[in-house]
């Protein structure tokens, strides 16, 4: 009788120790949510700062190609203008030159 009795008190120590709820549970899900919410602001603080940098890279390199296509055009058209006076005086000489020969055969 006495070792059914020390096993039920012992059996009743156990159940009362097992049945306790943690202390304070309700403070850490606050603390983790704060900490998650202060991640959170950093990694979008985050994001939006390399944004900002992609475009102001993005930025650059459209000014630059921007610019070695207004260089490439003016080229472009420098050789067109020089390709047009050629053609000009080409066409200037030869007029002279038919010019020559009918005065020479006008005689």
């Amino acid at each position: 009788m006495n070792k059914l009795i020390a096993t039920l008190i012992a059996g009743l120590f156990a159940s009362a120790a097992f049945a306790q709820a943690p202390a304070d549970t309700s403070s850490t899900p606050a603390v983790q949510t704060k900490a998650e919410a202060k991640a959170e602001k950093k990694a979008v603080k985050a994001d939006a700062k390399a944004d900002k940098k992609e475009a102001k890279a993005d930025a650059k390199a459209d000014k630059k190609e921007t610019k070695a296509e207004v260089k490439a055009e003016k080229a472009e058209a420098k050789a067109h203008a020089k390709k047009v006076k050629a053609h000009a005086d080409a066409t200037e000489k030869k007029a002279g030159a038919q010019a020559d020969v009918n005065a020479t055969m006008g005689k």
